[in-house]
């Protein structure tokens, strides 16, 4: 067995966060129970990892191999041969003229009517030759591509997605009302104007967010099968998202005026989990971001605090492989924590971000993990976070390699996050 890091206790102060107990549910951080994390840099025969040789080689495909096998679930291909796509918009003077705007269309199959995503980018204006291309920021929506900007440009989105009278889900799909409710979940104009282009798509393209999504869209190019009857190992609606940030990432790496050599994955909550699993499998992502990602994120999952594995099991049972769910009120058992998830990004860049007002996603806990993952980091040269206690709020951590930052209120994306995001980016993308 892997030899393991040193206890890790909870603290003995007071509780981080003021929050209504639940049941079942700790959050008081005084009430953590001690646990011991599984060490990076141990091979899982019991040897050391002596240097960054030996990670690449060898530590890193026995992680990537028992995250896949006991919590997300195998990725069971990349580009499928058949993937096409073409530009079915192209606005060269969107956002009054401080952008342009363009819309792909990629289809899985040579079908037209088969499983298919739609991208929306918008990207800085000016002539190719002098500034393009033009790094980008990627990342999955949650209401269709006309929810991050209230541009009536951007094509409304035809597919199933869940009811919510507050964004003007009618009947299980978009509608006009639709139009910029995630607005400030995205700052596409600021954005822009720090000279980054930003690139989306709606996850439900790739897997509706319920059981039935793994009997359909591109589930259904892999056989996976229905939420109970997938093989044990088999992937969930996470992986199926992460595996599409990287179909997306193929699209970008053939745009002459992106470059697709410096594109930051990023996503929120559930969608800033196929973030970080997605950066850490396709090593293309120049820069990784989890906004608020919690358990199964960037949460520790031995912490007894927030979130757990068996809560998260039981509320959603088509978002991990089902050999996740053994694991459930039984943590200490897992193979690997979310700290080494993290650790298979390096040497690139990854940036864990918190909420003061998030007890559920575990800041602490997300904190942990980009300090504990800075062992992997230093094989290469690199400090990691730089930092053995968790920053005061709205005090960003900018280390080497890894950043962190944990801000006022609740769970979300404000401008706050996209600000750090972009003074981080300006240190790991500009050229």
């Amino acid at each position: 067995m892997p030899r393991r890091l040193l206890p890790l206790l909870s603290l003995a102060a007071a509780s981080l966060f003021a929050a209504a107990p639940q049941p079942g549910i700790n959050l008081d951080e005084t009430k953590v129970r001690p646990y011991t994390l599984p060490d990076p840099l141990v091979l899982n025969s019991g040897a050391p990892v002596p240097d960054a040789a030996a990670w690449r080689t060898q530590r890193r495909p026995e992680l990537l191999e028992l995250f896949a096998r006991e919590v997300y679930g195998r990725t069971p291909g990349g580009r499928p041969a058949q993937m096409h796509w073409a530009v079915t918009s192209d606005d060269r003077a969107a956002l009054g003229g401080k952008a342009v705007r363009k819309e792909v269309t990629v289809w899985f199959t040579e079908k037209k009517d088969g499983p298919k995503m739609h991208l929306l980018l918008y990207q800085p204006r000016g002539a190719v030759g002098r500034h393009a291309p033009w790094p980008a920021f990627l990342g999955l929506n949650y209401y269709g591509n006309s929810c991050v900007n209230a541009d009536p440009g951007i094509t409304l989105s035809t597919a199933w997605m869940r009811t919510n009278s507050e964004f003007k889900i009618v009947n299980n799909r978009a509608t006009a009302g639709t139009r910029g409710v995630h607005a400030g979940r995205w700052e596409i104009e600021n954005v822009i104007a720090r000279g980054y282009a930003t690139v989306t798509m709606y996850y439900g393209d790739l897997c509706e967010d319920r059981n039935e999504g793994l009997t359909k869209d591109v589930a259904t190019l892999f056989a996976t099968g229905a939420v109970n009857a997938r093989t044990p190992d088999a992937w969930g609606a996470i992986g199926i998202w992460a595996w599409g940030l990287s179909r997306a990432l193929d699209v970008l790496l053939n745009d002459p005026e992106i470059d697709g050599t410096r594109v930051a994955v990023h996503g929120h909550s559930r969608l800033g989990k196929a973030a970080l699993w997605a950066g850490a499998q396709d090593e293309r992502f120049a820069y990784v971001i989890s906004n608020d990602s919690g358990c199964g994120g960037a949460a520790l999952s031995m912490r007894d605090f927030g979130e757990t594995v068996e809560r998260i099991n039981t509320s959603f049972p088509f978002w991990f492989a089902r050999n996740f769910r053994a694991y459930n009120a039984r943590e200490s058992a897992l193979p690997v924590d979310q700290h080494e998830l993290l650790a298979l990004v390096a040497p690139r860049p990854v940036h864990v971000a918190s909420a003061e007002g998030d007890p559920w996603a575990d800041p602490r806990g997300e904190f942990l993990s980009a300090r504990h993952a800075g062992p992997v980091y230093a094989l290469f040269g690199q400090k990691g976070l730089g930092a053995a206690e968790m920053p005061a709020v709205n005090q960003p951590l900018f280390g080497d390699g890894v950043a962190y930052h944990i801000r006022t209120g609740e769970h979300d994306i404000k401008p706050y996050d996209w600000a750090q995001y972009l003074n981080f980016a300006d240190k790991v993308l500009k050229r």
